[in-house]
């Protein structure tokens, strides 16, 4: 089975790389979105397993845009993906509905992995 992904980051650059690495190692890259709420408009019609979501957007950051995400589409695992973590983030991010929080420093090859457990765990 393919694992879809929603990759969602204010930075186009950060979104391709993502994208990019992402779909060279397997997964399907099923929509990209700039912001909270452009995920939230895209993530039912793209029907994604899992959403990568950044924490430090303009406007929504990722635990308001997780929440809806979450509402609009309640069996879609979330990943907060960034630069900015430590345990009261990450607790906050588990109460708004992340599945998992990992440090953009932990590199790309500890996401993937996670996102492969976290397929296994859903399609469970």
């Amino acid at each position: 089975m393919t694992i879809r992904v929603m990759v969602v980051d204010d930075t186009e650059h950060v979104r391709e790389m993502l994208s990019t690495m992402l779909e060279l190692d397997g997964f399907k890259v099923v929509a990209k979105a700039a912001s909270g709420q452009d995920a939230i408009e895209k993530v039912a019609a793209a029907k994604p397993n899992i959403v990568v979501m950044d924490y430090k957007m303009p406007g929504m950051d990722g635990l308001a845009a997780t929440r809806k995400v979450r509402e609009v589409a309640p069996g879609v695992g979330v990943i907060l993906y960034t630069a900015y973590l430590d345990d009261e983030l990450e607790a906050r991010a588990k109460e708004a509905g992340a599945a998992l929080c990992l440090g953009k420093v932990e590199g790309l090859e500890q996401l993937e992995r996670r996102i492969s457990e976290m397929c296994i765990e859903l399609m469970g």
